[in-house]
């Protein structure tokens, strides 16, 4: 018997977060096979008057290709994916499988070849700025292990975290937006931390089921070379297949200077990308009254409540700032006290402290107001 939370799921991915209208054509991309939920989403689709069209990958084949891959193959590969994509209205990404460590052992050089191939001519330059799509994980035994929970515990968690009003959410974020048009300097103190640049004159994006399930940030993004300081990221942080922990990051007018971690040769690679890699694409600020505790999954650990991250690579064209790369890491601080506290100050108005909003006009985006 099909869970019930999967049809209302679906309800709210195709009808609120891509708003898919009659006519339109809405690709459907499941990384895993998850059957029952691919099957509530063409329905809803179809209910809608919309066209939908699924693609299937599989992790352990994708690391299979990736392996050997040659620059020619992947520039072929990106430009088949890039022709379906021109031609979709929406995008949906179901991301399942049963190892979040699948591509560890790509070569680094190949998986970098795939960020500026794939990565780049499909998703960044066609997906994100010509379709409405949205993202989202599917909760299996994996992920229930990355969490600390049991699975069942896990999926209501889940459906808790992905079906929430995220009306009313997007609604309280506007008191954020308007305060963050208005500021230029922004400082974040904590732990190892001590930040400052500025956003003035960068636009403000309020995401609130839209993009992302789950979803509960305001982004915007710093002015490219005023960023300086240090910054002590205190969640792990897959990328690549895998798990930085420890990144602790020193700017100097925006650039990335020094960077250690675990994996401090790891890490640096990864910012010798390009030119990009080393300045911030984006700073934002997570609420999700649901999403306490980080599980190495970014689309709920940037979501965190009383988190913000500042992400090296590129920027959003909503939010541009001028930096292209062809990573985007989105890497997360928590400042609620149990992860050592912090503060984040506006124009030297201190406006969240310890992860709560002390400043009234955005106590609607504390966790006790948008649960209930």
């Amino acid at each position: 018997m099909r869970d019930p939370r999967l049809q209302q799921l679906a309800q709210q991915i195709i009808h609120y977060s891509i708003d898919l209208q009659k006519g339109e054509k809405v690709l459907i991309e499941n990384t895993g096979l998850q059957q029952e939920l691919i099957s509530c989403l063409i329905e809803e689709a179809y209910k809608a008057e919309g066209h939908p069209f699924v693609t299937l990958k599989d992790p352990k084949i994708q690391r299979s290709l990736l392996q050997n891959a040659t620059d020619e193959q992947l520039h072929i590969q990106a430009e088949q994916e890039a022709s379906l994509m021109n031609q979709m209205d929406a995008y949906v990404a179901i991301r399942s499988g049963e190892n979040i460590s699948e591509l560890s052992d790509v070569p680094a050089e190949n998986m970098k070849l795939y960020n500026q191939t794939v990565g780049q001519k499909v998703h960044r330059e066609i997906r994100v700025p010509k379709t409405k799509w949205c993202v989202l994980r599917y909760p299996n035994a994996s992920m229930a292990q990355l969490a600390n929970m049991s699975t069942e515990k896990f999926e209501d968690f889940y459906f808790n975290v992905c079906t929430l009003d995220y009306k009313k959410m997007d609604q309280a974020m506007d008191a954020l937006v308007k305060r963050m048009e208005e500021t230029d300097r922004v400082r974040i103190t904590g732990p190892d931390t001590d930040l400052e640049f500025s956003i003035k004159g960068i636009p403000n994006v309020k995401c609130a089921g839209h993009l992302n399930i789950p979803d509960g940030e305001v982004y915007t993004a710093p002015v490219k070379d005023s960023v300086n300081g240090t910054l002590h990221y205190n969640t792990p942080s897959p990328y690549n297949g895998f798990t930085f922990e420890d990144v602790f990051l020193t700017f100097k007018d925006g650039k990335i200077v020094e960077a250690k971690a675990n994996d401090s040769e790891r890490v640096n690679e990864i910012f010798d990308t390009d030119e990009g890699a080393r300045y911030i694409g984006e700073f934002a600020i997570g609420v999700n009254p649901y999403i306490l505790h980080p599980m190495k999954d970014i689309l709920f650990d940037e979501k965190i409540d009383g988190s913000f991250h500042f992400t090296p690579g590129q920027c959003y064209d909503e939010a541009p700032n001028g930096n292209d790369s062809a990573i985007h890491w989105d890497m997360v601080m928590i400042q609620r006290p149990e992860y050592g506290g912090g503060e984040i100050y506006f124009d030297d108005v201190l406006i969240r402290k310890d992860g709560r909003f002390v400043v009234q006009d955005l106590e609607a985006l504390n966790p006790e107001h948008l649960k209930s």
